[in-house]
């Protein structure tokens, strides 16, 4: 049986690219080749070995452009067209796949978490699992699926033209996140530690305003009865609950980040503002379609997103070197063609 090329993360810490047998549709799956994996946190998390509820050797990539090489018979997946991966497997059955949720289905499988992913030649996934390019190039698809989660946790939130909008946590998904919330017609106010990333925010998302964390009197000032959303993309525990404060009374606080373990807040003071806490967790089709939109339509502007590229030999080296030094970076890719 003929193998393929898998970058895989065999120990945390440890990246090869190794040969792996070549992979069999079940049924209603298809066989599709990547041709770009975007790069997100989970990757650099999977190969530091702080991603929990995950299991060694695992081959990565759930950001993906893919071409289609095998499709189930009768099928309108068209054979050799590019399609952007929903890489979010679900049940179809359980309580929340019932609801229209299979974003958080009860034993929801991601690609390249729960299960293998595209940072390889060739990759099974099911027929429903593909969604239609749309005229997109291939960079752009790579981006659709990141840039969903944003699109999420703002449909979540109800952001609209009437709201002032926090969104702490400048990286990939927060910067989404900000990109939305501003389509979206929301006040954005983008706050993060860094001033780089704070400068890309500007380049990318026109008309927000910027603050870096230091300066959280002048936030105070500029929004003295608080924001009507906040939304926080950092993965700390301390800025998680330290947003509570920023919600104005009647507000809503969306969490698109997750840490382990507890958060703590002050009871009283969120019924007080009567505050609705929200969990955004992944996305679903109606998201993926609002970011394709806006790739079509010009407000998300895919390609600029990309500060970096590798290749899939050239990954073992380049993916340790950007987690352990992320300055400049926004979105890195493999380029698998």
């Amino acid at each position: 049986m003929s193998t393929i090329a898998a970058l895989t993360v065999t120990e945390p810490g440890k990246l090869v690219v190794e040969e792996r047998p070549w992979p069999i549709c079940g049924p209603g799956e298809v066989l599709v080749a990547p041709r770009r994996v975007g790069i997100c946190g989970t990757d650099y998390h999977i190969f530091e070995g702080n991603q929990p509820f995950l299991q060694y050797p695992r081959v990565m990539g759930h950001e993906l452009a893919v071409d289609v090489v095998e499709a189930p018979e009768g099928s309108r997946i068209e054979l050799g067209a590019t399609y952007i991966v929903n890489p979010y497997v679900s049940c179809g059955t359980c309580v929340a796949c019932r609801k229209g949720k299979p974003n958080c289905c009860t034993s929801i499988a991601v690609l390249g978490v729960h299960r293998d992913g595209g940072m390889a030649r060739l990759l099974t996934l099911p027929a429903t699992n593909l969604v239609p390019a749309d005229g997109l190039g291939v960079d752009e698809c790579a981006m659709v699926e990141f840039l969903a989660i944003g699109a999420h946790a703002v449909r979540r939130a109800a952001v609209s033209s009437d709201d002032k909008v926090l969104v702490v946590g400048a990286g990939p998904i927060g910067l989404g996140t900000a990109l939305f919330a501003a389509l979206s017609g929301g006040q954005v106010t983008v706050m993060d530690r860094d001033q780089q990333r704070l400068e890309a925010a500007q380049r990318l998302i026109p008309r927000i305003t910027l603050l870096l964390a230091s300066d959280v009197d002048r936030l105070r000032a500029d929004a003295s009865e608080g924001f009507d959303a906040v939304f926080d993309a950092t993965g700390s525990r301390a800025s998680i609950e330290n947003g509570f404060q920023f919600v104005a009374h009647g507000g809503r606080y969306a969490l698109v980040s997750i840490v382990k373990g507890h958060i703590n807040f002050v009871d009283a003071d969120f019924h007080r503002k009567e505050m609705t806490l929200l969990g955004c967790r992944n996305a679903v089709r109606v998201d993926f379609e609002r970011v394709i939109a806006a790739v079509k339509a010009g407000d998300a502007k895919a390609r600029d997103w990309i500060t970096h590229r590798t290749t899939l030999q050239d990954a073992t080296r380049d993916l340790p070197h950007w987690a352990a030094n992320k300055t400049g970076l926004i979105k890195a890719i493999i380029n698998m063609d």
